[in-house]
């Protein structure tokens, strides 16, 4: 008989893909040895085992070939069940290669697969099962060592240094093995240059500064951020400036009490095909919650912050309610766009009014530039009277912003707001339709059905209204004034 020889490896980075190849060639060879002879092979280098044949370049390449009646092959051997399948996926491919006349022959069966033998059926069964039981073992007990060796030795498990600190050798590694292969430990050290600045920030955030006022004043002052300083060790980052988010994860990070840390984040592959690392979005680190990450019990290097003013830093935070008791309610909310660059207006208190803004993707943490246009203010009051003007006796009856909102809302209208100029604007479907339904809803039932029956999971299409395509949005540079915020004394803000 003429084999076809399938095998896999996971990663190429662990692995071997040569001497994985050779014994798993070797393991198939002994199941056909003296019943025929391999003529032709297929191996997928870097695809997990979850993956669906068809996902998988070679196992895809094999199945169509064993669809063409001239073949240059009689059936399809493999040196290992894992190698191959996953759960149930050894029967849907088995079954679909014995409609083209293909068999398949397997070490663990000591031969080929014979569907009508009830005892082969349980045997696939029971492989596709331990082939998942496997993945989960290992994930379990090594997610449970690790959390053993920094919850009871203070080890650390790798990673950059948090900025305030420098990796230093710390003696063998404790595997013997790993020692014998010059393996060394590593531990947390201050860094004289960078620890006062953590140091400082702890601090102020004590005096009850905001995280983007204490990133703005470093960013003021010239303080390198940490992707700055330690550029060797973060060559991924490419901001050059502090922001909030860098800020707020530093001073909600137990390790500058002198405590390992571990889990505190995992990284999301974003596979738009789960185990397919092709079609990876690009890898993103993900938070995981707290009561998820794991620390040691005792201090494993010397601390810049005591754990009294740590956990005094973590309930520094903005007011939940107003000084004066009152509930702030922005009606308006949703309604309005910026006429500059299209983003939609937050909420924002304005002398003990409701009012809206749009700082063009401007942050506090950060000075604002001295070139960029003109920030967008508006008081909610000051809209609602404009808006009234203009629409003269459509808004008949509308004495208020919620009987406006609710106007606006129920005809699928919105606000444009420019920084001197107010005008609505309707909402549109897309062009196409079908049927009374989107295009895109359309589309959407056709890749759900696509989905379901490659048992995959598909998030929904947006299929509610858009704005209609308008001439605004386009960057106009403006020259602002110098002062911090331009528009503070701005007579609409009254």
């Amino acid at each position: 008989m003429r084999f076809a020889f399938y095998g896999r490896i996971s990663t190429v980075e662990y692995q071997d893909p040569v001497s994985s190849r050779a014994w798993q060639v070797e393991a198939a060879g002994r199941v056909i040895a003296g019943r025929g002879r391999t003529v032709v092979e297929f191996f997928d280098a870097g695809a997990s085992r979850s993956l669906p044949w068809a996902r998988r370049p070679q196992a895809a390449a094999l199945l169509a070939a064993a669809e063409d009646p001239d073949r240059g092959f009689d059936a399809v051997v493999v040196g290992e069940f894992e190698r191959a399948f996953a759960g149930g996926e050894a029967q849907v491919v088995i079954a679909l290669l014995a409609s083209f006349g293909v068999a398949v022959w397997l070490p663990e069966a000591r031969g080929p697969v014979d569907f009508g033998r009830s005892e082969h059926q349980a045997l696939l069964m029971m492989l596709g099962h331990q082939a998942e039981r496997e993945v989960l073992r290992n994930r379990f007990r090594t997610s449970a060592a690790m959390a053993a060796q920094v919850r009871e030795q203070g080890r650390n498990l790798g990673g950059r240094p948090p900025y305030g600190y420098r990796l230093v050798d710390a003696g063998p590694h404790p595997k013997a093995m790993h020692a014998a292969w010059d393996r060394r430990r590593h531990r947390l050290e201050v860094d004289p240059v960078t620890a006062g600045i953590v140091q400082w920030m702890f601090a102020s955030r004590l005096e009850g500064m905001s995280a983007a006022g204490i990133a703005r004043l470093l960013n003021e002052r010239g303080v390198p951020s940490p992707g700055m300083y330690d550029q060797a060790r973060n060559r991924h980052r490419h901001g050059t400036v502090w922001t909030l988010r860098t800020v707020a994860a530093m001073l909600a990070n137990p390790r500058y009490t002198g405590r390992q840390v571990w889990n505190r984040q995992f990284t999301d592959h974003r596979e738009a095909v789960p185990g397919d690392k092709r079609s990876s979005r690009g890898p993103v680190r993900v938070w995981n919650p707290r009561s998820d990450w794991v620390i040691s019990s005792e201090a494993t290097h010397a601390g810049l912050v005591s754990d009294a003013d740590f956990l005094a830093a973590q309930q520094v935070t903005v007011l939940a309610m107003p000084e004066d008791g009152r509930v702030h309610r922005y009606q308006l909310t949703g309604l309005l766009v910026c006429g500059v660059c299209g983003r939609r207006l937050e909420g924002h208190w304005v002398n003990r009014r409701p009012g809206y803004r749009c700082r063009h993707g401007h942050t506090s943490a950060q000075p604002a530039e001295a070139d960029g246009p003109r920030w967008v203010y508006w008081s909610q009051a000051r809209i609602v009277e404009q808006v009234l003007t203009a629409c003269g006796t459509e808004l008949t009856g509308c004495a208020d912003a919620g009987q406006v909102a609710a106007h606006l809302r129920a005809r699928d209208r919105l606000i444009v707001c420019g920084p001197d100029t107010v005008t609505l604007e309707d909402l549109a479907q897309d062009d196409g339709e079908s049927n009374g339904r989107p295009v895109e809803a359309e589309r959407h039932d056709e890749l759900v059905e696509e989905a379901l029956g490659n048992g995959q999971l598909i998030l929904p299409l947006p299929t509610g209204p858009t704005r209609k395509k308008s001439g605004f949005g386009q960057w106009i540079p403006q020259r602002r004034p110098g002062k911090r915020n331009p528009h503070r004394d701005d007579p609409k803000c009254e």
